[in-house]
């Protein structure tokens, strides 16, 4: 196994971002569902927002107790957004998340580090609406395009970072709000786009 291969765990085919002695960090191949980031409009970060609850518990809860057993407890830490500067909350240890800004410009869709650290003044909403790597981390929601969350504050705390759908790919830098709308059926909500570590041999 290696990175970018194909696997299926519990319900979902998931694609490896990496591998670390024997462990490897997956992520579903696609958007599963569609939820707020938060359930109220406000000042939040990934700690205690109501999307890291729910993956943690009744998403996680959906896995057996065999799968459960292979699915690896890691330290996430929660860096500060990198151009607002807008406070990432304290390190969390999590089952289930979802990835950072870092991680989907700089480690697991390609390099793009010198333009997430080096912002050009022009640019105030998208990351890099022409980055070489956008293509690589857009994906779709049941067939069509839909955005995705990460797990990073945007511009101010209401919001966090999003990758547009697919086949764009961008890095909504200043964010989308953590509730759109009211709680219902019918509302807009982000992707979700769950990552783990999976022991391989469990």
């Amino acid at each position: 196994m290696q990175a970018g291969d194909k696997i299926v765990f519990g319900e979902y085919n998931w694609r490896v971002l990496d591998i670390q002695n024997n462990i490897a960090l997956i992520i579903t191949d696609t958007i599963i569902e569609t939820r707020s980031y938060h359930d109220r409009y406000t000042d939040i970060t990934w700690a205690d927002c109501a999307l890291r609850k729910y993956l943690n518990s009744a998403f996680y809860n959906r896995f057996t107790e065999d799968e459960k057993s292979r699915i690896v407890p890691v330290i996430n830490k929660n860096p500060d957004n990198q151009w607002y500067g807008t406070k990432g909350g304290e390190n969390t240890q999590d089952y289930i998340f979802l990835l950072s800004l870092e991680e989907a410009v700089c480690k697991y869709f390609g390099d793009s580090s010198a333009k997430l650290y080096n912002r050009n003044p022009k640019h105030k909403y998208w990351f890099e609406s022409k980055d070489e790597n956008n293509g690589k981390r857009g994906t779709t929601f049941n067939g069509s395009a839909n955005s995705y969350w990460l797990r990073t504050p945007g511009r101010i705390s209401v919001k966090a970072v999003y990758i547009k759908g697919n086949p764009s790919g961008c890095v909504g830098i200043q964010g989308n709000n953590v509730l759109e709308g009211n709680v219902s059926e019918t509302d807009y909500f982000g992707g979700v786009r769950p990552a783990l570590w999976l022991n391989l041999y469990n």
